[in-house]
């Protein structure tokens, strides 16, 4: 549950897991449960563990990626579609960068912080003139991140297979698919959407951006904006996302450290 102990919190885990049934077209309840006062047949169920759990014929899956493969096994064609990828780099397509992003945003070493790199750009305007050069001050913290980000762009701006077989002989650019995998989501995108969701509302946010650390998505990563575009643009992410107070108050702790 989120800080008042009733609405759906910040838990991109338990958004993955909302995500997948919605996908398969299960009809599911939600049932937020408050941790600070969780019910004692939880906690009898899966001692020291918080949600999101599941429990099978008595068996108590904790492992949200078990959880997913069960999921994915049981809920299968042809009543439930299949959420697999059709090619495994998809799967792993930006799986560090959440843990780039929190170690940037929880950091409270202040000489880490402090300890910056330039980054230098070489504009040339004519042969018969010097070129512009400007430079562009990051953390070290940032720049891992927008390494990781850079990379999952990358990712998203190249042709899958199938997107080359489709145009024959023709050299395709750039990939112009909506989601990791293609045009449809797959279990890829129930992984990573909820996490770069909370990055972008925290660079929205005063208590996240404002506050400590200042960062957003570069507007030439062209392949990640499409990317989150078209996830807006589907109910089975908006409508399994937390409101964004909820995200802003799991993040107000880190703000008390700095």
């Amino acid at each position: 549950a989120g800080y008042d102990g009733e609405s759906i919190g910040n838990c991109p885990f338990s958004q993955r897991l909302f995500m997948i049934l919605w996908l398969k077209g299960v009809i599911f309840n939600v049932t937020t449960v408050d941790l600070k006062r969780k019910p004692a047949d939880l906690q009898n169920l899966a001692p020291g563990t918080n949600p999101p759990f599941m429990t099978f014929d008595g068996e108590v899956k904790t492992d949200v990626n078990k959880i997913e493969e069960f999921l994915e096994e049981k809920l299968a064609p042809p009543r439930y579609p299949k959420l697999g990828t059709q090619h495994p780099e998809s799967n792993s397509a930006g799986n560090d960068v959440f843990a780039k992003f929190s170690a940037f945003i929880k950091n409270t070493k202040k000489d880490a912080n402090e300890r910056r790199e330039t980054h230098v750009f070489t504009l040339t305007r004519r042969k018969d003139t010097p070129g512009l050069t400007v430079g562009h001050s990051v953390s070290v913290y940032e720049k891992n991140l927008l390494k990781a980000l850079k990379k999952l762009d990358n990712y998203l701006n190249s042709p899958l297979p199938d997107e080359i077989d489709a145009y024959g002989t023709e050299e395709v650019a750039a990939s112009g698919r909506k989601f990791l995998d293609g045009d449809e989501l797959t279990l890829a995108d129930c992984n990573l959407l909820p996490k770069l969701h909370i990055i972008k509302v925290c660079r929205s946010t005063i208590i996240v951006a404002k506050r400590y650390r200042d960062f957003e998505f570069p507007s030439e990563m062209t392949g990640v904006w499409r990317y989150l575009n078209n996830a807006y643009a589907r109910d089975e992410f908006t409508n399994t996302c937390p409101a964004d107070q909820e995200i802003e108050h799991a993040y107000s702790d880190v703000a008390k450290r700095m």
